[in-house]
């Protein structure tokens, strides 16, 4: 039986075609230092995803790893940092608390940037495997330099 001229590539995890990986995971490193946070976090998002990749595959796991750092010098537009809050729940009765993104700034900057790329990613199990894959850290320091990770340039 000869097969149809139309069928379609699908990228597969771990599998081999002729000798050779078919996904092939990067590392990324991108400075958030004065970078807005919705437009890192799109585009950190897209790579995560793998949808920069021509091997673009939705229902598998084609994307790369991205290192963010310095994300307590990110950047909000307008009145977000007094305005925006974040919302987390004891599940007792009565347990919300909230904190305005300058308050979590100072408590914890890498949440913030993990919750925004989050956010951009589909809301599947795919997902919870794919936010894995983004590491944040506060300052310049990373324990990831043996990846070799090149620089990801953001377009403002």
């Amino acid at each position: 039986m000869a097969t149809k001229p139309g069928k379609t590539w699908v990228a597969k995890k771990g599998v081999k075609n002729d000798g050779e990986v078919t996904v092939e995971q990067k590392w990324w490193l991108v400075d958030a230092k004065d970078q807005t946070l919705g437009r890192l976090a799109t585009q950190v998002a897209m790579v995560i995803r793998g949808k920069t990749k021509p091997s673009f595959t939705p229902h598998v796991d084609t994307g790369d790893f991205v290192v963010v750092i310095n994300s307590d010098q990110i950047q909000m537009s307008g009145k977000k940092w007094q305005e925006k809050l974040y919302y987390r729940h004891s599940r007792y009765f009565g347990g919300i608390k909230s904190l305005t993104a300058q308050e979590q700034k100072e408590k914890d900057s890498t949440f913030i940037v993990t919750e925004a790329v989050r956010g951009m990613l589909p809301k599947n199990k795919l997902s919870r495997n794919l936010i894995k894959k983004l590491k944040v850290y506060r300052g310049t320091e990373h324990p990831h330099a043996r990846q070799k990770p090149e620089a990801l340039t953001i377009s403002r």
